[in-house]
């Protein structure tokens, strides 16, 4: 357990939780905890779904600024690598993974919930990635993950002008996937993330694997990643127990066991 992140596990879920009064804002020390916290949510066997979360105030403002204003190239040089690899962590958790955001998510805060599987949001919630209005870009997943996630000219708008969105506009264009009221947003995230907590773990992990992975590459390899996850679950426990239970009680009926 770090000092500004924790990992707490409950039914299942593990919460990733950021408690970095008064805005989270990711400096070296958060960057290299939530590296730690990923690494143990992927290797804890009770953990089958993760929650990342900032708190009721607020998701995350971004990197903290007061370590970068009188960085030269050769120092973030050096930093950028480790602030990648820390999100990178993030979103290779094989495991389902749900970002709670409350309040702000900018910058690296906004890049942080890009990490996640899906994105959960207050009704008062904004997002954003405001870099380009401090002579920067986005440096740590916020130009390729979100054009991945909301396409490219809606990304380039986003990046481009550094402007917020609002909860509904971040739904309607594929940024977030559930907006409620800013008190339900953890348990909205929960129950999303507990959903698959019973499931096919083995299952999940390599659709999450064959998802990811076919983005990084043109349809003919992502075919054969998933053709080779596919006939690699034949060798799991629960694809004998899913279509046994199929075969003789229908669909939907099946209790995995993980293996």
């Amino acid at each position: 357990m770090g000092e500004f992140v924790r990992l707490e596990v409950e039914g299942g879920v593990g919460t990733i939780r950021l408690d970095r009064p008064p805005m989270n804002a990711l400096n070296r020390q958060v960057q290299g905890e939530l590296r730690d916290a990923a690494l143990e949510a992927t290797d804890r066997a009770d953990v089958r779904a993760v929650v990342i979360y900032g708190g009721e105030k607020v998701f995350a403002a971004g990197a903290d600024i007061k370590e970068m204003v009188h960085a030269d190239y050769a120092e973030m040089a050096e930093r950028a690598g480790p602030l990648q690899a820390a999100f990178d962590q993030l979103a290779r958790i094989p495991k389902p993974v749900v970002a709670a955001v409350t309040g702000y998510a900018l910058g690296g805060g906004c890049e942080l919930a890009l990490t996640a599987d899906f994105r959960v949001c207050g009704d008062n919630a904004k997002l954003g990635q405001p870099e380009i209005l401090l002579g920067v870009i986005p440096g740590a997943g916020g130009t390729q993950r979100l054009a991945r996630l909301i396409g490219p000219a809606r990304a380039k708008d986003l990046v481009f002008t550094g402007r917020f969105v609002g909860a509904e506009e971040a739904l309607r264009i594929g940024l977030v996937d559930r907006v409620v009221a800013p008190d339900d947003v953890y348990t909205a995230a929960v129950e999303m993330a507990a959903k698959f907590v019973s499931g096919p773990a083995l299952a999940l992990r390599a659709a999450k694997a064959a998802i990811d992975g076919g983005l990084d590459g043109d349809l003919a390899s992502g075919l054969r990643l998933e053709t080779t996850l596919f006939a690699s679950l034949f060798a799991t426990e629960d694809r004998t127990i899913g279509m046994t239970s199929f075969v003789e009680q229908g669909p939907g009926k099946a209790e995995f066991v993980g293996r």
